[in-house]
């Protein structure tokens, strides 16, 4: 059995049933409340929601907001082109190897947070999110879910004025705004996932279904994704990877986001998040 794991006001909790157990309150102070340090013992969290029906619920899920279940990565990594539909429809080469670069974790927000927009040129990615759970050096492939604590679904919003606005493109800026990486609404252990290779993947915009695909269709594959970035850096506990996005994206199809469009994002066994898009300002200073 595995786990379900929520970030509830900023305290670790576990989910089953629609109903949250504060971790700490559980176990009695043997798991502190801090989301970040709770996905240290994978095992321990595993064996606390094997015994949740002994314990009263903390509160109904339906009664609050949840926020990021890994809320202070060290490293946030993703993965650029990373289905071959996706590389098609924007005229781009699949790459030789990953093309990765950094959501900044300043970014990081919770499934239902507003996304705060500060240009016409937003764009969605629904992705598949790893969390990494031991960390390491050099991981090798055939050992590399062992790495995983547990999966999510993600949102890499973008900026595409800001994402193009150099030559070569700098993906990082464009894509680390304030809000632009809605992250959840759970951490959900591997063990609980029917087929961890092959899930559906699906991003609404106003209940317009506009992305459709299935992770068995990423271009490099989770255990090739961990492996490479480890061996450029050492990964550790809480590191998070947007794994891709699939064929769908706005630019494409002149449907960018706009003010009080809603964006929802459902990751078969894993969730859904539900983010509406709110246009606050302009990041660029606009002549008088």
């Amino acid at each position: 059995m595995g786990f379900r794991m929520a970030n509830v006001e900023g305290r670790a909790a576990l989910v089953a049933d629609g109903h949250y157990y504060d971790l700490e309150t559980v176990t009695g102070g043997a798991i502190g409340s801090d989301p970040m340090e709770a996905i240290a013992d994978p095992a321990a969290l595993a064996a606390v929601s094997a015994t949740l029906a002994e314990h009263s619920p903390t509160g109904r899920l339906d009664s609050i907001e949840l926020g990021p279940p890994v809320p202070r990565p060290q490293k946030s990594f993703a993965i650029g082109l990373n289905y071959q539909a996706h590389a098609a429809e924007g005229g781009m080469a699949v790459p030789a190897a990953p093309l990765v670069f950094t959501k900044f974790p300043s970014c990081i927000v919770g499934p239902t947070a507003d996304v705060e927009m500060r240009s016409d040129g937003c764009d969605y990615e629904g992705e598949l999110l790893v969390v990494i759970g031991p960390g390491g050096k050099d991981i090798v492939k055939e050992d590399a879910w062992n790495h995983v604590v547990g999966l999510s679904v993600g949102q890499d919003i973008s900026d595409r004025p800001a994402q193009f606005a150099a030559k070569p493109p700098h993906f990082d800026l464009g894509k680390s705004f304030d809000t632009f990486g809605p992250i959840g609404p759970y951490l959900v252990s591997v063990d609980e996932v029917a087929n961890r290779d092959d899930l559906r993947i699906v991003t609404e915009v106003n209940g317009e279904v506009r992305q459709d695909a299935s992770t068995a269709d990423m271009i490099f594959d989770i255990p090739t994704l961990i492996n490479y970035l480890s061996r450029i850096t050492t990964l550790v506990t809480g590191d998070i990877i947007f794994t891709g996005t699939p064929e769908g994206i706005g630019v494409t199809q002149g449907r960018l986001l706009t003010d009080g469009d809603v964006i929802t994002t459902t990751i078969e066994g894993l969730g859904t998040m539900t983010n509406r898009c709110v246009r606050v300002s302009d990041y660029l200073e606009r002549d008088e």
